[in-house]
């Protein structure tokens, strides 16, 4: 029976792990060293800047562990998503902490960059051709609108990853891919089952996410063979269980069964999860259904303008009482001191204020389902977006004063109504961004959006 041995070594890296627990792993004998380094989830700000999440200092110190570990065995290590949006950027990045640690230690090994950034008169010619499809929802897209995103990303599944190591790559280092495609790359190479590898991989991708009662990001251990796979946490205090295990499933994905691949589809719908010891699962039944296209998914961002935040509390009973309307007439009221500050030459259309209320709907605003309760203070987060910095930020400061007395019928006189925990109040955001593609590109070849470049190191 085939068996491939998967080492997940972080569910994020620059999460950070312990050396122990990557050391079991290790001592396990891996046939591949997987780590995530990438997601949406922090909003599209580092797709559109091409910015990094966690820091040099602890991307390195992770990279540099896996390095050791990989150089001791001789196997490959995949890092994908690499600088949180996989922009070209990113895997640049990468790549020179990776070469760094590389000269300071002594390694060899042959490196690959598979970059997943977007060509846009590529993607205009598949829109002519109807190649370009949206997802639920998405938002409109024209060939005007490719152009001005500031960067586009496909995300690659398993096959640019697997030609890399065919290629002969140990370290591979990918733009934007899927979470699962790192993990289940080699295991599919050697021959694993299709619905075990890849369920295996979905179960690997956030490391200790997979756990009961995660206690930190740590490493995490799967066996993939023919028809099951088992799963281990490296970290002998904790566990997996089925529900633990079970569960993942439905992490980032609106049907717990079905998670979709750009080559097909993780069915989970027939797996069954069975104890294996006091801290391992075992799952068997999961299947793979390969899809009669491949088709790759789009993230992009666009510049939405630049930004200023003001931070203010609110204890004032009287004001608390009628929140609401004193916020809606402070911002009627404000458009006449914009057209005034800018001797009319700036109006509403030119400018976005948004205030969250927190302490009340802050966080989901109207999905809020208790929205009617309020304690007795509030912290009110005024946002102040315009096509310019100088802008934003002028209006932000005239804000500031006009809503710190701003007046409610109960008051005599000049009163303040706010209490600023910084000073200044007004905080320079800088450039700030959205996401505008939601789709998916239907290619000929699996590979042809994403560009490999080899390295010896």
């Amino acid at each position: 029976m085939t068996e491939v041995r998967v080492l997940s070594a972080t569910g994020m890296l620059g999460s950070g792990f312990m050396e122990s627990s990557f050391e079991r792993g290790i001592s396990l004998k891996p046939h591949v060293i997987g780590c995530d380094a990438g997601s949406t989830d922090g909003g599209p700000a580092y797709l559109g800047a091409g910015d990094r999440y966690f820091s040099k200092e602890a991307t390195k110190r992770d990279v540099r562990v896996m390095l050791t570990g990989r150089d001791s065995l001789d196997v490959p290590l995949i890092i994908g998503s690499c600088g949180m949006a996989g922009t070209d950027s990113g895997v640049d990045w990468m790549r020179d902490i990776v070469l760094e640690i590389a000269r300071e230690k002594g390694y060899r090994f042959r490196l690959a960059l598979i970059r997943s950034e977007q060509d846009k008169d590529y993607l205009k010619r598949r829109y002519r051709e109807g190649r370009i499809l949206p997802l639920k929802p998405a938002p409109p897209v024209s060939e005007e609108i490719i152009d001005r995103t500031a960067h586009i990303v496909g995300v690659m599944g398993h096959e640019p990853i697997a030609a890399a190591i065919e290629g002969g790559a140990q370290v591979v280092l990918c733009g934007r891919a899927t979470d699962t495609s790192l993990f289940a790359a080699v295991p599919l190479m050697m021959g694993a089952g299709a619905g075990p590898a890849w369920h295996a991989a979905k179960t690997l991708e956030c490391g200790t996410a997979s756990t009961a009662q995660r206690k930190r990001p740590d490493s995490i251990f799967a066996w993939v063979r023919d028809d099951h796979f088992d799963v281990e946490p490296l970290d002998m205090e904790a566990r997996c269980t089925p529900q633990s295990v079970a569960s993942h499933t439905l992490y980032e994905n609106a049907d717990p069964f079905l998670i979709t691949e750009p080559d097909g589809t993780i069915d989970s719908t027939g797996s069954r999860y069975e104890v294996l010891n006091d801290r391992a699962v075992r799952v068997y039944g999961s299947q793979f259904r390969k899809a009669d296209r491949i088709t790759i998914k789009l993230e992009g961002a666009v510049l939405d303008g630049y930004q200023t935040v003001i931070i203010a509390g609110v204890r004032e009973p009287f004001i608390l009482r009628q929140l609401d309307q004193w916020l809606a007439a402070m911002q009627v009221k404000f458009v006449d001191r914009v057209r005034e500050l800018f001797d009319g030459a700036v109006g509403p259309e030119d400018y976005k204020i948004r205030i969250r209320v927190y302490g009340r709907d802050g966080v989901m605003g109207k999905l809020e389902p208790r929205a009617t309760e309020m304690g007795h203070e509030v912290c009110l987060l005024f946002t102040v977006t315009t096509a310019r910095q100088e802008t934003s930020t002028a209006i932000a400061k005239s804000l500031t004063h006009f809503a710190l007395h701003f007046p409610i019928p109960e008051w005599r006189g000049l009163i303040s109504g706010l209490a600023f925990p910084l000073t200044p109040p007004e905080l320079d955001k800088g450039p700030v961004y959205r996401f505008n593609l939601n789709h998916i590109v239907v290619p000929e070849d699996p590979l042809e959006m994403f560009r490999t470049e080899y390295r010896e190191v």
